[in-house]
C-alpha cells in the first residue's frame, strides 16, 4: 500500500494581525467570524451601513469597535492590520479608495461583476500598492487541501479528469441583492470551481459555457450552468451546476472528483446540500496497486468548506504580509485571471452553440 502523508492544514502566520471587517452581512456572520474565532485571529473592528447588524455581531464576537462606513472604520483601526472587505461586488470600488495606501487587504469574491470592474480593482490595488488577495476560499477547504496533498505526492498519478457537479436547492432568497444582477450563477457561484480548476490545472486554452435560468427562481439572471474547460486532448475538465433541485436530498449531489493515471479522489462539499445547515463532507480516494483490484479508502476530515476554508485565505495573506511565505495564492493578480475565465465563459454563452444541420 502506498504511504501518503495527507495534510488538511492551511498556512498560519507567526504573528496575528488585527482584522477590520468592512461589511456585516450573511457571509461574515456564517463564515468569516466563525473561522477567525476558530483560528484565534483577532478582529479589532467591524462596520456596516446597517449599524445595528454590525453591533449584533460585535456583541456576539467581542469586537470592540463598531462603525457605520469604511472611512470611519479606517480612521479607528490599528496602524498595522488587515482590512477584510466583505461587501457585494458592486461596492468594492466604492470601498477600496478609503483603504490606506500600502495596506493589507482581503477582498470578497468575485472581483467585480465583469472584466472591466476587475481591471479597475486590479489597477486601484496597483496604484495604492496594496498587498491584496481575493477570498477564493474553496482552495483552502480541508478536503481540497487533502486532495492537493495527495496529488502533489503523485498519489493518483497524472490527472486526466477533473469534475465538479452541483445539483442542490440553494436558498437564493437569503441574498436579495442577487435579483438585481445582470450576471449571477457563474460570477457568484461557479467562479469558485473555475478558480479551483485553475489552481490545480493551470489556465485553460478555451472554454465552452451555457448558463440558464431556473423556474424556481425566475428573478435571477441564471441559476444553472454547464462549463467545459479546454486543456487539450488528454484532459477533461467540467463544471455542472443546478441550484433548483427542489425534490429533497435523496438525489442531490455536490462533489469534486479527480481521476488520474494511478488513482482517483472524490469528495463531497456537504455545505451546499441543505444550506446553510449542510450535511457532512465526505472524502474517498483510490490508489491503484499493481496486481490488486481497486480499493477505496475514506479519510476523516478536520472541518469543512464553511467556515474552515476562510482560515486559509486570511492565513495565507497574513503569512505573505509578514514574509513567512513567498507566495500569495489568491492574489489580485491571480484572481484577475479567474475573472478573465469568467468573462470568456460569458462570451461563449452569448455566442451560442454550433447550429445542428438537418438534411
Amino acid at each position: 500500500m502506498t504511504e501518503l502523508k495527507i495534510s488538511q492544514s492551511p498556512p498560519l502566520p507567526k504573528v496575528l494581525l488585527p482584522i477590520t471587517i468592512i461589511g456585516a452581512g450573511g457571509i461574515v456572520k456564517d463564515a468569516h467570524l466563525p473561522a477567525y474565532r476558530k483560528a484565534g485571529f483577532p478582529v479589532a473592528a467591524i462596520c456596516d451601513p446597517k449599524v445595528e447588524r454590525a453591533r449584533a455581531l460585535a456583541s456576539e464576537y467581542g469586537i470592540e469597535t463598531v462603525c457605520r462606513n469604511a472611512a470611519e472604520a479606517v480612521s479607528r483601526s490599528p496602524a498595522k492590520g488587515v482590512f477584510d472587505i466583505a461587501v457585494p461586488p458592486a461596492s468594492i470600488l466604492e470601498v477600496l479608495p478609503a483603504i490606506p495606501d500600502g495596506a493589507t487587504v482581503l477582498i470578497q469574491k468575485p472581483m467585480g461583476m465583469n472584466i472591466a470592474e476587475a481591471a479597475a480593482i486590479r489597477g486601484l490595488c496597483r496604484r495604492k500598492k496594496l498587498t491584496a488577495a481575493v477570498n477564493f476560499q474553496l482552495r483552502f477547504a480541508p478536503n481540497i487541501l487533502a486532495a492537493r496533498s495527495i496529488i502533489a505526492q503523485g498519489g493518483i498519478g497524472a490527472v486526466h479528469d477533473m469534475e465538479v457537479r452541483v445539483t442542490v436547492s440553494t436558498p437564493w432568497h437569503l441574498w436579495p441583492f442577487l435579483e438585481d444582477l445582470p450576471r449571477m450563477e457563474i460570477p457568484l457561484h461557479s467562479i469558485h470551481y473555475l478558480d479551483l480548476m485553475r489552481s490545480f490545472l493551470g489556465d485553460p486554452r478555451a472554454v465552452w459555457a451555457r448558463t440558464v435560468k431556473h423556474p424556481s427562481v425566475p428573478k435571477l439572471a441564471s441559476a444553472c450552468s454547464n462549463i467545459i474547460l479546454d486543456y487539450g486532448p488528454m484532459l477533461r475538465a467540467n463544471v455542472t451546476t443546478s441550484h433548483g433541485h427542489i425534490y429533497g436530498l435523496r438525489h442531490q449531489e455536490s462533489y469534486v472528483k479527480w481521476e488520474g493515471s494511478k488513482g482517483a479522489i472524490k469528495t463531497r462539499l456537504g455545505v451546499l446540500m441543505d444550506y446553510p445547515k449542510g450535511v457532512p463532507d465526505e472524502f474517498e480516494y483510490c490508489v491503484l496497486e499493481p496486481g490488486q483490484p481497486p480499493q477505496w479508502q475514506s479519510l476523516s476530515l478536520q472541518g469543512s468548506w464553511f467556515p474552515d476554508a476562510f482560515i486559509g485565505t486570511m492565513g495565507s495573506l497574513m503569512c505573505y504580509s509578514e514574509g513567512s511565505s513567498k507566495e500569495l495564492p489568491t492574489s489580485v493578480e491571480d484572481a484577475y485571471r479567474t475573472m478573465e475565465l469568467v468573462e470568456a465563459a460569458y462570451r461563449s454563452n452569448d455566442s451560442g452553440g454550433t447550429p445542428v444541420v438537418h438534411d
